[in-house]
């Protein structure tokens, strides 16, 4: 019997993979290994639900056992993975080992942890997965006052979600203006600005250091003695990709699981793709590298010849309050020129030989994404 092609992950990334596998391989036997429930849901819809009148139970798309079906795959749910024995080919699971032919690692990141002392901490919730999301929205419900820790990318589409869904915002940031690593300050302003002007209220160049109970909600204490009361806490600020698995395992980690360009890992028979997986140094946790990853893994797999290339692939923003289009400048050093236009703002990052390395595009300039992504160099070819 041919041994199984095991996917441990049943986010975008593994149920992609899984998918584009079948698409090319109907015999070999697929098991994939869940550590919530395995449902299929769309994690960027998670910033967005709230406004759209959208309850967790609606964004899932199918069940582990629906998706089993589909797939013709044995889907373990509520199982987490301990250990890799990578000289038997067997993982060492919560409900006994699981044998492989083939490993993929689509673990994914985890919410860098915020640091907060305090006996409010039970209050201050990260949504990372649709379980995540339920306890959030539980939470919040008949409760009208939000912080947000953190004004990145996720940071700014929950405040955008929750603002136009009648919440009070308040986003504490330790950069000075939102989204600082993707945007000049110029379009992170008008941003800033868009977003308050629908009741989101920022703390710029500050961090939370405490939370503590008052009554029914948390008072935030603040790095420089400010304070902010809240019915709960929301803490965006960052992701740090799962390598403990593979490290424990033996496998070369760095950023995330270091991969080449066929998604191999530094043991030939387990791959890594997704928020968890490294290429050439590059960790994008957006869906567009994603679904490329996927399918060139799932090519490799089925014993087709193929190597991961990344365009230049720009990301949508979900801020309705603030149209948005950004590709991020991969190419370090440079700087940004920023014009304010009669439909929005275009913001173009030029290396020192004044060549497009970026760019973002607000309000009704988003429409131009196509035309200034043909401009750059690719991200990875």
């Amino acid at each position: 019997m041919t041994a199984p092609l095991v996917i441990v992950g049943s986010g975008l990334a593994g149920y992609t993979l899984a998918r584009e596998f079948r698409k090319r391989d109907t015999a070999t036997p697929l098991v994939m290994v869940s550590a919530d429930a395995g449902q299929l849901y769309a994690k960027p819809s998670l910033s967005n639900a709230l406004a759209q009148g959208r309850v967790p139970a609606q964004l899932a798309s199918e069940t582990a056992e629906q998706a089993a079906v589909r797939l013709a795959a044995s889907i373990h749910a509520h199982t987490r993975i301990g250990a890799i024995d990578r000289a038997d080919r067997r993982l060492a699971g919560e409900r006994g080992e699981i044998a492989y032919g083939r490993l993929v690692l689509a673990l994914g990141a985890d919410p860098i942890p915020h640091g907060l002392a305090g006996d409010g901490v039970d209050r201050v919730h990260a949504v990372n997965d649709l379980d995540d999301y339920a306890r959030f929205r539980a939470a919040l419900a008949g409760h009208r006052r939000v912080a947000i820790l953190g004004g990145g990318l996720i940071g700014c589409e929950f405040a955008n979600d929750l603002a136009a869904s009648g919440h009070a915002v308040e986003v504490v940031h330790r950069g000075a203006w939102p989204l600082e690593r993707l945007l000049p300050e110029a379009v992170g302003r008008a941003m800033a600005a868009a977003l308050g002007g629908k009741g989101v209220g920022w703390h710029f160049g500050r961090t939370a250091v405490r939370a503590e109970v008052a009554g029914d909600g948390v008072v935030l204490d603040l790095d420089d003695g400010g304070r902010i009361e809240a019915d709960l806490v929301l803490s965006a600020i960052g992701l740090r990709p799962r390598t403990a698995l593979a490290a424990a395992a033996g496998l070369i980690t760095g950023r995330g699981i270091v991969v080449d360009r066929q998604l191999r890992s530094s043991d030939p028979d387990i791959h890594a793709l997704g928020d968890c997986a490294e290429v050439d140094g590059l960790v994008l946790p957006f869906v567009q590298p994603i679904l490329a990853q996927a399918r060139v893994l799932a090519a490799m797999l089925a014993g087709e010849p193929a190597r991961l290339v990344y365009p230049a692939m720009p990301v949508l923003v979900k801020t309705p309050a603030f149209p948005l289009v950004v590709a991020p400048s991969l190419a370090g050093q440079g700087e940004w020129q920023v014009e304010v236009t009669a439909h929005g703002m275009v913001a173009r990052h030029l290396d020192a030989a004044g060549r497009l390395t970026g760019f973002a595009l607000a309000g009704g300039e988003t429409g131009r994404r196509l035309e200034f992504a043909q401009q750059l160099p690719a991200w990875l070819d």
